[in-house]
């Protein structure tokens, strides 16, 4: 369970860094001048280094409880099956 957290986390940064870099080639040509395009640049790096290391820092803190929140969802999953 950890592992595919941690994989679709990643598949999320990677996906974000793809969005962002698309939609800075694709509207480059919108921007009035070379300020814009600078501003716009900069507000792009910003959203991309704080979400990629907000995610970043959420895995670490699942890596330090992996044992609590992964063991409750075990447990919670093997009660449902003795159940049926």
């Amino acid at each position: 369970m950890h592992r595919r957290d941690v994989l679709v986390a990643w598949a999320f940064v990677i996906g974000l860094w793809c969005a962002v870099i698309f939609v800075a080639l694709a509207t480059w040509d919108l921007a009035p001048n070379s300020t814009a395009r600078t501003l716009l640049l900069i507000g792009g790096a910003i959203i991309l280094i704080f979400n990629t290391a907000a995610i970043l820092a959420m895995l670490k803190h699942y890596r330090e409880d992996r044992d609590f929140m992964y063991g409750l969802d075990i447990k919670f999953l093997d009660e449902a099956k003795g159940r049926r």
